[in-house]
């Protein structure tokens, strides 16, 4: 177990602003330069069980050299065409692995592959997914990257090897990624407009895709002119006829004091202090255990990160690292 003591982000004091580095990391100037691991790529459905397709882009090594297959998850309304996936994706197929960037349900272009609508509790479906994913790698050890809310869902991936272990999965990290997302969703409503501004175009331009294809299941004209993500939550409740109200919703994927402490895989946690999304405090007060990393940084935003900046990563080079571990 190590707090990240000796292993730090330090940037430049002018680049420590909590915002400055969770704005930049997502835009897509950082991309700039070729990168071979979308010129290797070919998109993918993934079965995910009872029906469930999950769509994503498998890079493979040249000639079958690979060290391992890194599975990445995006966070809230980012797809695997996020700036920081095809970032960290072209820095670790670089360092010789094979990636697979997955789209969780309804983000990406993948609207079309379920009726059903994307909400944070779809925890069978991303596991079955992961886990067909591992056998892709046919033999090769396999990890998991989840960011923000992906990084929940990894976490959620973690819990469940104990009794549903996936071979081939040897450790999986989680950046920046919410405990309590009722509180996370609360941060984005009372925080800097620029959030909530983001958060909401993307979620309505989501929400109206499923409409357009889906029109006899999906009426979202009512919420298109609300101006919280905690009121769109709670008005479409109803298409979620198992949870009865939001906050029962929200406990589904709540991962607060002992949610980890029956872990029996490795698990990287990377958070910083100053996240404007994801509360600290929660992440100081979880139960331990041998396999849990907990890296709490004092600088790096929500997923930023961003040393040299703009365009180096720090958590890149430190997953890189501590996957070398394995080797």
């Amino acid at each position: 177990m190590d707090d990240g003591v000796n292993e730090r982000f330090e940037p430049q004091p002018w680049a420590r602003n909590p915002h400055l580095q969770s704005v930049f990391a997502s835009l897509k100037f950082r991309l700039r330069g070729t990168n071979p691991m979308i010129d290797t790529a070919r998109e993918l459905i993934v079965e995910g069980g009872e029906c469930v397709r999950l769509l994503g882009c498998h890079s493979v090594q040249p000639k079958g050299t690979a060290k391992g297959l890194v599975i990445l998850i995006h966070g809230w309304e980012g797809s695997s065409d996020s700036t920081y996936i095809l970032s960290t994706g072209r820095y670790l197929y670089g360092n010789g692995y094979d990636i697979f960037r997955l789209n969780l349900r309804d983000h990406g272009n993948s609207h079309h592959l379920n009726r059903g609508l994307f909400h944070g509790a779809l925890i069978e479906e991303t596991t079955t997914a992961v886990r067909s994913i591992c056998s892709l790698g046919k033999g090769l050890p396999c990890y998991l990257v989840g960011f923000s809310i992906g990084g929940n869902f990894a976490l959620r991936v973690a819990r469940r090897q104990s009794q549903s272990k996936i071979p081939e999965l040897k450790k999986i990290f989680a950046v920046s990624p919410p405990l309590d997302p009722y509180e996370a969703t609360l941060s984005i409503d009372s925080g800097p407009a620029l959030y909530r501004r983001y958060f909401l175009g993307k979620w309505k331009k989501s929400l109206k895709k499923k409409q357009s294809i889906f029109p006899d299941l999906y009426n979202f004209n009512g919420v298109m002119n609300m101006k919280t993500c905690m009121e769109i939550t709670e008005a479409i409740m109803p298409y979620f006829p198992d949870y009865p109200d939001y906050r029962t919703y929200f406990r589904q994927y709540t991962l607060l004091g002992d949610a980890l402490a029956g872990l029996s895989i490795p698990v990287v946690i990377i958070v910083s202090e100053d996240d404007p999304v994801v509360a600290v405090h929660h992440f100081r007060k979880l139960e331990r255990n041998e396999y849990l990393n907990l890296s709490i940084q004092k600088y790096g935003g929500h997923c930023g990160f961003l040393d040299p900046f703009p365009f180096g990563c720090w958590y890149e080079r430190r997953i890189e690292t501590l996957l070398k571990e394995d080797q």
